[in-house]
């Protein structure tokens, strides 16, 4: 079987749905940030296939890697903006977290 563009675009549509999904319908604010994880690196798919199928040689795996270097900062700033919600209203669900102004 020959893997093509159509399969990575359907991987990547399935990866894109559980992230939007994870966003949607947790409460969790861990499960949050990792559903956005989920829908980076589902671009990330993306951006790797076109490269691949679409002539655009390194230009989708520069933009991986940017993507990649993003998603690492905001998962080391949102994990240190959870942190401090926790020690402030020892939760993390977002729906309990409703002030912010102390």
């Amino acid at each position: 079987m020959h893997v093509t563009l159509t399969h990575y675009l359907i991987a990547s549509a399935i990866l894109f749905s559980f992230g939007l999904f994870a966003v949607m319908a947790r409460r969790n604010a861990i499960m949050v940030l990792m559903g956005i994880e989920l829908i980076l690196n589902s671009a990330n798919i993306n951006f790797i296939a076109f490269a691949h199928y679409g002539g655009m040689h390194l230009d989708g795996q520069m933009a991986a890697i940017f993507v990649i270097i993003l998603a690492a900062c905001e998962a080391a700033v949102a994990l240190a903006i959870v942190l401090n919600i926790y020690q402030q209203f020892n939760t993390v669900n977002v729906d309990e977290v409703d002030t912010l102004k102390d």
